[in-house]
């Protein structure tokens, strides 16, 4: 294989996640619809998610160990091949199945696409922070070039925010293809997808180890720094508190105001590309320190802040019921939309700039995993809140968590711990 430097493996990895959430947002929605459609309840819905999320725990863990030990291209390439297994288990699902026959097999096929997901993002992440740095070499050797810090936001906050346009564009196509091909044929057209995904990946990316070393107990693997710890916390009630309304909640509401399959997939498209742009320019509304936590952190702070305030504004407008509700909810999923995008982006540099530089891998699968917990929560919630009280009551909910986040944010260091190195 050819040498391929830092940018051109940035690229490549990025390229390849673009695919995987193109395939894994159509996922989304053709599940959730599909099994809308035959009758399945608001609560039945979520559980069809619980083991994707749950498996996500685990995968996080295991998968930035997996990429420390034996590179990060490797395990990005495992994702891959796990999730054209899963979208083969689902297709396989027979109709003449019982109830109880076919719930148990989506859940298990979910719950390897869940693993894929989980994988393929920490194996992703990761190597932004390696790449990144290589980069800042290669331009430190060259005579110029901008500071670790700048390019590792600027590269994060693209990363982040095309991957949830990619996103969006899938929750499009899910709606879509459901309408006009049919479950099982879609299933097959994006295993088909990643299949050519992952043979590039094969031939062109790097193995991406850089000086990773493997945690060698569970003791070590745990034993992360404050900041790290903390963020991993934030990022649990954070997450949790956007799926806690938008997995089951939302698109169940607006099905049942009227929208048509193809509309409620395309409104969600719509929103998470828009969401992608905000993330990708969120450097532009955040400004930069030198250290690169002196003002990122109480921009955190702020944000959340911010945040927190408009799931309570919004579910009090639907409380009073003034008609017209989806267009109220659509006005204020685009506000939530705006401080989410931002919040998020400035997280997930957090945690690249946290992370100690010999085991990045091991870190962000730990916060990775404390995202995926947030899911699952987010998702149980979800179903159970909607089918308890409606939307309303599942934006209260993430109120609570939103305010549970701002107060952890509080509390992050702005300065690293001895063995983080400094990124600016």
């Amino acid at each position: 294989m050819p040498a391929v430097g830092a940018t051109a493996s940035y690229a490549i990895v990025t390229a390849a996640y673009w695919g995987f959430t193109l395939t894994d947002g159509t996922l989304r929605m053709l599940v959730l619809l599909h099994f809308y459609r035959l009758g399945y309840s608001p609560f039945a819905l979520a559980f069809l998610f619980l083991l994707y999320e749950a498996a996500g725990i685990v995968a996080n863990l295991v998968g930035g160990w997996l990429a420390a030990r034996y590179g990060i291209a490797r395990m990005l390439s495992v994702g891959l091949a796990t999730q054209i297994v899963g979208f083969l288990m689902l297709s396989a699902l027979d109709p003449s199945w019982t109830a109880a026959l076919s719930v148990a097999w989506v859940v298990a096929a979910q719950g390897v696409c869940g693993v894929a997901k989980d994988l393929t993002k920490t194996a992703s992440k990761s190597a932004i922070k390696l790449t990144a740095g290589e980069a800042a070499a290669e331009g430190s050797a060259g005579g110029a070039g901008e500071g670790a810090s700048g390019r590792l936001f600027r590269w994060v906050a693209w990363f982040t925010g095309s991957k949830n346009a990619m996103k969006g564009i899938g929750f499009f196509l899910g709606g879509l293809l459901l309408e006009a091909a049919g479950f099982r044929t879609a299933l097959w057209g994006m295993a088909g997808v990643l299949a050519l995904i992952l043979a590039g990946v094969l031939l062109s990316l790097p193995p991406l180890k850089g000086g990773a070393k493997a945690s060698k107990s569970a003791r070590e693997l745990f034993a992360k720094n404050r900041g790290v710890n903390l963020l991993a916390a934030a990022r649990i009630v954070l997450f949790g508190a956007r799926d806690v309304w938008f997995v089951v909640g939302l698109p169940v509401f607006l099905y049942s105001e009227g929208w048509t399959f193809t509309m409620v997939g395309g409104f969600l498209a719509l929103w998470t590309i828009g969401y992608g742009v905000v993330q990708a320019a969120a450097p532009a509304l955040v400004r930069r320190s030198a250290d690169g936590l002196a003002t990122e952190v109480p921009a955190a702070r702020g944000w959340s802040l911010a945040l927190t305030l408009i799931p309570a504004a919004l579910a009090g407008a639907l409380m009073l019921d003034t008609g017209a509700a989806d267009l109220v909810v659509v006005a204020g999923l685009a506000l939530f939309g705006v401080a989410f995008a931002v919040n998020s982006s400035v997280h997930s540099y957090l945690i690249l700039a946290y992370a100690g530089s010999e085991k990045a891998a091991e870190d962000v699968g730990f916060y990775y995993a404390a995202n995926a917990v947030g899911r699952f929560a987010g998702t149980l919630l979800s179903g159970f809140l909607y089918q308890w009280g409606g939307l309303a009551t599942c934006l209260w909910g993430a109120f609570a968590m939103l305010l549970a986040c701002w107060l952890v944010t509080l509390a992050l260091p702005r300065t690293r711990d001895a063995g983080a190195p400094a990124v600016a």
